[in-house]
């Protein structure tokens, strides 16, 4: 199939198609600098040239579906550029065609003619490169476009360059490794890049790159803004940092930085890892406006604290609030009932969550079958796995957890080996935690054995100290003492730890 055939359209000379000359007597393709600067460049990859393809224009009103047309309508080449065109364009496309570019009304050979493109000015190649980045995808075309971003001269333009490091920090198809590499190119970052990385680094869980981009950002005089804070704090309680934490905190209130709202809530959630409850409650009930993030980190706080009941009651108060619930809502309260053993309380939730289409959310629906078999409700769980569309690894793990504590542990073996065979969730871990609790339940000896090794062998999974826990009452139970006490000594010294 060919490739499609490009034109690009710019400046005043666009109002009129059939009135912009493209070829110079010879044939090359040439920028129309007539009408201040505007002009067509046109590109040929399917065979039809220049002169056929305006006439295909000016003599019918439908053109080729082969041909793929990029309006850039420009007056000035300060114009904002029509994001809305480009984003049908693919990026390999727009990456041929601005591979090489001459100042306007330049000749391009007969050689070059597959690939020459003229731009008008600095500011329009500027905006081109800004606009690869919206249906950019993979790691792939994002090295392309880094590639066109250093030929075309714009290697140290933090703005061009800040978008490049956010798809690294920001997307979850990013790599962070090659985002690092490129900071460090730059000569000049500005706060936001920094901002960008810090948030890259904490989101990949890179916590000590973090903390020294924060500090080579503060070395380099440039000052910490909201975001810049709201970044560390989520950082120290993920760390449980109390000493950073305060020290942030009282850096922000210096700056006047505490009456932002989601730097507020991001107070609250790192006091509330910090377990310092009292601290989160008073910044909770001081705010002004709560939104629903306020109510969120308080209520995901105190179930990170154990206070299941007090939880399930700020739920409540939320709603009279006026506040409504979403998906991330619903799941700290799921978990709250699943801790606290509130079935009736779970299963109102159940059909709120039914009532706003929230179950087709992945994370809900776990956190159900969670709720469900720790409450005793093995068969609501059940029912709710077997309903949902999507699964992932964790879907699976809680349904074989579930029936392991249940003491269905055939059930559960069929499930994990159902999981096997499907190849679209691998299983890890806590899969295999559940495999063998149910053979240890079940007194299940040689499958219990056969998974144990299979998890190193098939999968390349450490067994972990709760593993050969599982394995040890599994011998214990069945009355195999010696083979235990053998497991035991063969146990890694960090296994143990």
């Amino acid at each position: 199939m060919a490739s499609p055939e490009i034109i690009i359209f710019h400046g005043a000379g666009c109002d009129s198609v059939g009135a912009a000359k493209v070829e110079d007597e010879e044939g090359s393709p040439k920028c129309n600098n007539n009408n201040g600067g505007g002009g067509i460049i046109h590109v040929a990859h399917n065979g039809f040239n220049n002169s056929e393809y305006l006439q295909s224009i000016n003599g019918s009103p439908s053109r080729p579906s082969s041909f793929r047309m990029i309006a850039f309508t420009f007056l000035n080449p300060r114009t904002a550029i029509s994001t809305n065109v480009l984003r049908k364009v693919s990026p390999l496309s727009l990456l041929r065609v601005l591979s090489h570019y001459s100042c306007p009304g330049a000749t391009a050979t007969r050689e070059e003619q597959q690939d020459t493109v003229a731009l008008p000015s600095f500011d329009l190649r500027e905006q081109v490169l800004v606009s690869l980045f919206h249906p950019c995808s993979t790691m792939r075309e994002l090295s392309q476009i880094h590639a066109l971003i250093i030929r075309s001269g714009f290697a140290q333009h933090v703005f061009v360059v800040g978008r490049l490091i956010s798809f690294c920090a920001v997307s979850e198809l990013g790599s962070m490794k090659h985002g690092n590499g490129v900071f460090e190119e730059l000569n000049l970052p500005d706060a936001f890049i920094y901002n960008t990385m810090i948030r890259g680094f904490v989101r990949t869980g890179s916590d000590e790159e973090a903390l020294t981009c924060f500090k080579t950002m503060r070395k380099d005089g440039k000052a910490a803004d909201n975001f810049t804070f709201s970044f560390l704090l989520k950082l120290c309680g993920k760390l449980s940092m109390v000493e950073l934490g305060k020290q942030v905190h009282c850096s922000l209130l210096k700056d006047g930085y505490e009456v932002h709202t989601f730097v507020r809530n991001t107070l609250i959630h790192m006091y509330a890892m910090f377990r310092h409850l009292a601290a989160a409650r008073h910044l909770f009930d001081e705010m002004p406006v709560k939104d629903l993030v306020s109510w969120n980190a308080l209520i995901d706080g105190l179930v990170h604290c154990m206070q299941y009941k007090e939880a399930l009651r700020v739920f409540v108060k939320m709603q009279e609030s006026g506040i409504v619930p979403d998906a991330a809502t619903f799941v700290v309260v799921l978990s709250a009932c699943a801790e606290f053993g509130e079935l009736g309380f779970g299963q109102r939730i159940h059909s709120k969550i039914s009532t706003c289409v929230l179950d087709e959310f992945i994370s809900v629906s776990n956190s159900l079958i969670d709720m469900y078999s720790k409450c005793g409700a093995i068969d609501m769980a059940i029912l709710v796995f077997q309903g949902m569309k999507e699964r992932n690894t964790v879907s699976w793990n809680s349904m074989i957890l579930g029936l392991a504590m249940h003491g269905c542990a055939r059930e559960a073996l069929h499930l994990f080996e159902e999981m096997r065979l499907r190849e679209v969730d691998e299983p890890n871990g806590i899969t295999f935690l559940g495999v063998l609790c149910a053979c240890s339940h079940g007194g299940l000896v040689e499958e219990g054995k056969r998974y144990f090794h299979c998890m190193k062998r098939d999968y390349g999974i450490d067994p972990a100290v709760q593993h050969y826990g599982c394995m040890v009452d599994l011998l214990g139970r069945t009355g195999l003492l010696g083979e235990a006490y053998e497991l035991i000594r063969s146990m890694p010294t960090g296994g143990m730890l």
